[in-house]
């Protein structure tokens, strides 16, 4: 026998044409809706055959002391010290963590959504995967009013809490230490334009190159799936077979800048002096690689702390979650004999 379909309060204000939170802060009495309109919601609700969601109603109680934080790969450096800001402030402040990655998969970051929702978390802190585009799998948090912090790779469209780095003054400075080095014709490796840490490294990088008068040549211009080693090592092939090769790389990651810099070497390309190359997040990896990659510093550990200080600030005043409030850190250049060439 099929079983029959929960009503949920979606389907509730799809019949009465209320938002969901409006629906949610009617069925929980809430004082900023009319006592008419409580009553009709009310009514409706119970027509249909709504039951509440006792798990919801146990977060708002605060009944729930754990933490859920989503992201794409957890073997990243710069993931996995995010995470170690976020558990070291968790565990002082009496709460627990729950990780999902979504190996930058959008689907899976669905799922890992529903499981968390589903797991008794009091707040939220994720970091969207490279192929998310779209946050509806996020409002069901948002409705029950579970606080979310969104860090690092952040959505445009929702008035909510973000920390971030500034990426565009970050781009900027690399491409400016390049041409500082007397580069003129650099490439840029580009992540996925509709993410924002990638589009604004990008913009940076181009203002950088006006701003000095120096063209911005298309074919440079290198955009990307997922920044992986394979990935930096094929473009870097491509650049380098160009007529006029680059004589300047700045990467959106360090993992293609270093592929960039083992496969030039292969190429007998002399790193400094024929290709400087930068990256960015300060990985392990840049300081191993020879020669050392310059790359921008990105203070992940402190970006972790700030975003479990503001999701459990929510949880202790019960704050609107709707409140915009945006941290941008800075970041700093890092350099190394990878771009080095005069010496500083």
């Amino acid at each position: 026998m099929k079983a029959k379909k929960e009503i949920t309060i979606y389907d509730i204000a799809k019949k009465l044409k209320y938002s969901p939170s409006t629906i949610s802060r009617a069925l929980n009495d809430h004082t900023s809706i009319s006592k008419k309109t409580i009553r009709a919601i009310k009514k409706t609700a119970k027509e249909m055959g709504y039951h509440p969601n006792s798990l919801a109603a146990s977060l708002r109680n605060n009944r729930s002391k754990t933490l859920g934080i989503m992201i794409s790969r957890i073997n990243r450096p710069f993931i996995s010290s995010l995470i170690s800001g976020i558990e070291e402030h968790a565990r002082k402040s009496g709460y627990n963590v729950i990780i999902s990655q979504s190996n930058d998969k959008y689907e899976n970051e669905v799922v890992n959504a529903q499981t968390l929702y589903n797991s008794r978390i009091s707040g939220l802190i994720v970091s969207l995967s490279m192929e998310t585009r779209k946050v509806d799998h996020l409002k069901q948090f948002m409705d029950q009013g579970i606080p979310i912090v969104f860090v690092d790779r952040v959505p445009d469209e929702l008035n909510i809490h973000k920390v971030i780095i500034d990426n565009y003054a970050a781009g900027y400075k690399a491409t400016q230490h390049l041409i500082e080095q007397g580069c003129s014709r650099i490439a840029h490796f580009a992540g996925a334009q509709h993410r924002n840490v990638y589009r604004e490294r990008k913009k940076g990088y181009i203002d950088a190159l006006k701003d000095y008068n120096i063209p911005v040549d298309n074919d440079l211009i290198i955009r990307f799936k997922s920044l992986s080693f394979e990935e930096g090592e094929k473009a870097t092939r491509k650049l380098l077979d160009l007529p006029g090769p680059p004589d300047g790389i700045f990467s959106a990651n360090d993992t293609t800048a270093v592929s960039a810099i083992l496969h030039a070497k292969k190429r007998g390309v002399k790193i400094p002096e024929e290709l400087a190359v930068i990256g960015f997040n300060d990985d392990p990896i840049a300081s191993i690689v020879e020669p050392g990659l310059s790359t921008i510093t990105h203070p992940a550990i402190k970006m972790g702390q700030i975003c479990a200080q503001r999701i459990l600030q929510h949880a202790r005043e019960d704050q609107d979650h709707a409140v915009s409030e945006i941290t941008v850190l800075p970041t700093e250049l890092l350099i190394r004999d990878s771009s080095n060439r005069k010496g500083i």
